[in-house]
């Protein structure tokens, strides 16, 4: 027990990874331990053919690599690549067409907020890619400012992304620019702010059809 709780005070550690300390927590989270973020490539070999096989790949036909992917981490068993937005459609396009990568399938686009991001860059689009033909795995994530959310569309590449730009428009404000009609898909036209960055309020939100109000997090009911 004292070896696990000096672990976890390690200067590379973040306890309570939701900043709770106190009997507001309802998370359930109380007690997890989160490794800060490093702004550093992983290792090569990765130790994972595939892994090895995209990144070796990638960096043999896609001439900017070097410029175009700022970092490369590989971890869990999933490979990443932090792109810059400006290159990130012709990476995309190589992805998607190259013979020894061939990543056809857009699985998915997440939304992320980091409001102490190393980089300054808080928001973040995930992009989660299936190439059928290799049966293997990608992430692509790109980081923008709140200052200048925009990131080119992919709806080019893959139109399959369309409406999980919407939501990551809607909910965390990132513009995706060339979107073919980036409207709000979950909350109403006129509503203001983007509910999932993690500086919205939480609570006292008026309910309109109701008119009742959610309490803030921290005069909520502790289970704990």
């Amino acid at each position: 027990m004292v070896a696990a709780e000096a672990a976890a005070r390690r200067p590379d550690r973040q306890r309570d990874a939701f900043g709770a300390g106190g009997t507001g927590d309802t998370s359930g989270f109380g007690r997890l331990v989160a490794p800060l973020p490093v702004l550093a490539d992983s290792e090569r070999p990765f130790g994972d053919a595939d892994a090895d096989a995209v990144h070796d790949t990638l960096e043999r036909v896609f001439p900017q690599f070097g410029d175009a992917v700022e970092r490369t981490v590989f971890d869990r068993g999933e490979l990443t690549l932090h792109v810059r937005r400006e290159d990130l459609l012709a990476l995309s396009r190589t992805l998607r067409d190259d013979p020894g990568l061939r990543f056809e399938l857009f699985s998915s686009l997440s939304g992320v907020d980091y409001p102490d991001d190393l980089t300054g860059r808080r928001l973040h689009s995930v992009v989660h890619l299936t190439s059928m033909t290799h049966r293997r795995r990608l992430r692509v994530e790109v980081a923008v400012g709140d200052d200048d959310p925009t990131m080119p569309s992919l709806t080019s590449v893959w139109p399959t992304a369309d409406w999980h730009e919407r939501e990551a428009y809607d909910l965390f404000g990132i513009v995706y620019t060339g979107h073919p009609g980036l409207t709000r898909i979950m909350m109403p036209d006129d509503w203001i702010g983007h509910p999932q960055r993690k500086d919205y309020p939480l609570g006292g939100i008026p309910v309109e059809y109701k008119g009742a109000t959610v309490p803030p997090p921290d005069e909520r009911r502790s289970y704990s």
